[in-house]
């Protein structure tokens, strides 16, 4: 297996739970708050690396007690970060709220150090790059260095993985060099124009991805290339906090095809990784490692929804 890239954000998540989300000028009591590390890469890289796979981040944070927690973080998780740089902004915040009964949540981020990570950082860590298998980037940073990440990935001859979030129209964003995008569905409408799954797909493909995948929460992820269209599904779970499970979905399924595995079978293992996220509060607590991931997929024959 081939080592896995990761360029994206790092945030520190600062996350209150609530009995309900509050409607615009409302204030709600919360019943519990927590602080950790979070961002899209990171978590992504966290991710993949629990899953076996060898994690490469390139990433900003800043020099503040923030960014040696960061540091901290892919210490212990043994996550490779040669390619983090350390600037004068502030460590990118996220502030989560999260609907007790359902999971469901709401995110508002301060990108801070987030915004210093340039093309000219992607291209400087092009050694980095090499040899890699994946390249796997979101859009928590400057869409201008993700669309670099996708280049020098292309140009190293990795598969490249766009998960576009936050979500914003195509019209901004090239996808030229992708080959996989792994919108959620707020994401692909935003993205495609429209919430008919087969239209919006058959319109993303010819900007340039080979498969477009959908995340559909509990009711799995729709794959789609030029040649067939499926729907993957999920195991059945209960949810007590979505936050991450788009993170641990996608790092999942970068091990996953590093590993040279088909994709369908990729996006099934992805799913199950993101159904266990959703199991647990917070992030980083819940990304499951390996042995969980493949105890469910062994386990849940029965718990998954008809196709």
């Amino acid at each position: 297996m081939k080592p896995i890239v990761i360029v994206g954000s790092y945030n520190t998540s600062e996350t209150i739970r609530v009995s309900r989300l509050p409607r615009p000028g409302e204030t709600i009591m919360g019943s519990g708050y927590s602080k950790g590390p979070g961002g899209k890469g990171s978590n992504q890289a966290v991710a993949a690396r629990r899953l076996d796979g060898e994690a490469r981040f390139i990433g900003c944070v800043g020099k503040d007690k923030n960014g040696d927690e960061a540091f901290s973080l892919w210490e212990s998780e043994s996550v490779a970060v040669e390619g983090v740089r350390r600037v004068a902004r502030h460590t990118g915040t996220a502030l989560i709220v999260v609907e007790e009964d359902t999971g469901v949540n709401i995110i508002t981020i301060a990108p801070g150090a987030n915004l210093d990570l340039s093309p000219a950082d992607i291209v400087e860590s092009r050694k980095t790059v090499a040899g890699c298998g994946v390249v796997l980037a979101q859009l928590e940073i400057p869409v201008e260095t993700a669309v670099a990440a996708t280049r020098v990935g292309r140009e190293e001859g990795a598969l490249v993985i766009l998960n576009p979030a936050p979500a914003m129209p195509a019209s901004e964003l090239d996808l030229t060099r992708v080959d996989v995008v792994t919108p959620n569905e707020q994401e692909f409408v935003l993205l495609s124009g429209t919430d008919s799954l087969e239209a919006g797909s058959a319109s993303l493909l010819k900007r340039g991805p080979r498969t477009v995948i959908v995340t559909l929460g509990e009711g799995g992820a729709y794959v789609a290339t030029e040649k067939r269209s499926y729907r993957v599904p999920a195991p059945r779970v209960r949810s007590v906090d979505e936050t991450g499970a788009g993170d641990a979905f996608n790092g999942a399924l970068a091990v996953a095809l590093s590993k040279g595995e088909e994709m369908e079978e990729a996006v099934r293992f992805a799913n199950v990784a993101g159904a266990l996220t959703v199991t647990k509060e917070e992030v980083i607590p819940a990304l499951p490692r390996l042995e969980e991931v493949e105890a469910l997929r062994r386990s849940a024959v029965l718990s998954w929804p008809p196709p």
